[in-house]
């Protein structure tokens, strides 16, 4: 019997099954540090404890999507080692703040699978959980991922696709307790713009482009501890479909809400994420922009200090925002490889 772990392949995936992944990981200041070293994020409340101590937190958090890459990292041995492609995400939330400290571990549900129909690979959908060290859950999301089979010939299951909502609901978002943004200092983000000056169907192009280097976004997926062959292996992905490794698709997301602070200085929080699409992908060399629509904006219930609005984020690569490339009735503008629907939260008047 081996002892090493050659990773799940489509068929070895049940509906139901449960999978505990292994490695809990302690974040430290470390971690940040260099996070925001690959990233160049400024949002205040993770950059500055006096920020966050100003509206009620001990210290500062970790960013949001830092908290996000560890957990989904923990998920990738049992769930993508073998993946051809991560597909897009769903009903996240982001449930309590991640501090220097604090030991993240995951566990993952199936909950649907799809073989495709040339037999050489299927869908995954996993329910990942993320859980601090007083067992408290951090973060919940869907995740489906396109996986190969160890055998063609291996028989199909049964179509299993889940029912997933198509936004969080602005009910259901966590707003950190024992917080008042009341007293959020506007002076140490460098933006006055707050949560009443966004208007539904907003469009803020970012500007500024950021350069993905072949170092960066695999110092960056060890840092998440994610071993996807497709992320580090150029001796396998030599010769796969593109002849060269991917960058992992969170590494995108990092950087469009990076480049996503010019112009939302002030969206502190990422709340929730409603949906995301890798539409296309990217590779070392390419340089990334972003632009963002806002899609709705609403009100939390018992906080006059906080509102919510819902962002689309598009990220380009080697392609400038300056028109808002989207989505078209058939199909994206060529160069567009992220669509994010997320949910932010931003102190208000």
């Amino acid at each position: 019997m081996s002892k090493t772990n050659t990773g799940n392949f489509f068929e070895d995936f049940k509906v139901g099954q449960v999978l505990t992944h292994a490695t809990p990981r302690t974040l430290t200041d470390g971690d940040r540090a260099l996070y925001q070293a690959l990233f160049g994020s400024r949002f205040s409340l993770q950059s500055s404890d006096e920020v966050a101590r100003a509206v009620g937190y001990a210290q500062s958090p970790v960013d949001d999507l830092l908290a996000f890459h560890v957990v989904f990292g923990k998920t990738v041995p049992d769930v993508s080692l073998n993946a051809v492609a991560n597909l897009g995400y769903a009903d996240c939330r982001f449930l309590k703040p991640v501090f220097p400290g604090d030991t993240l571990s995951t566990i993952s549900k199936v909950i649907g699978l799809k073989e495709n129909s040339d037999g050489t690979t299927g869908v995954v959908y996993v329910r990942s959980t993320g859980r601090n060290q007083r067992d408290e859950i951090v973060l919940d999301y869907v995740r489906w991922v396109m996986v190969r089979k160890r055998d063609k010939a291996s028989p199909a299951p049964e179509t299993d696709v889940p029912k997933l909502p198509a936004t969080v609901d602005v009910a259901f978002l966590e707003v950190p307790a024992h917080t008042n943004f009341k007293n959020f200092v506007l002076a140490a983000s460098g933006s006055e713009h707050l949560w009443d000056d966004y208007a539904v169907g907003e469009k803020i192009d970012h500007v500024d482009g950021v350069t993905i280097e072949e170092a960066e976004h695999m110092m960056a997926t060890r840092l998440y501890q994610n071993t996807a062959k497709v992320h580090f292996n150029q001796f396998t992905e030599g010769q796969g479909r593109f002849g060269r490794r991917l960058i992992y698709g969170g590494h995108v997301i990092s950087l469009a809400r990076s480049l996503s602070f010019n112009g939302l200085g002030n969206a502190q929080l990422v709340a929730a994420i409603n949906g995301g699409r890798h539409v296309a992908p990217c590779f070392a060399g390419d340089t990334i922009f972003a632009w963002s629509e806002v899609l709705d904006s609403a009100p939390l219930e018992g906080r006059d200090d906080l509102g919510a609005l819902r962002l689309r984020t598009i990220a380009t690569k080697n392609l400038l925002c300056a028109n808002f490339p989207g989505a078209l009735e058939k199909g994206y503008v060529e160069g567009v490889i992220l669509d994010l629907d997320y949910w932010v939260l931003i102190p208000r008047r």
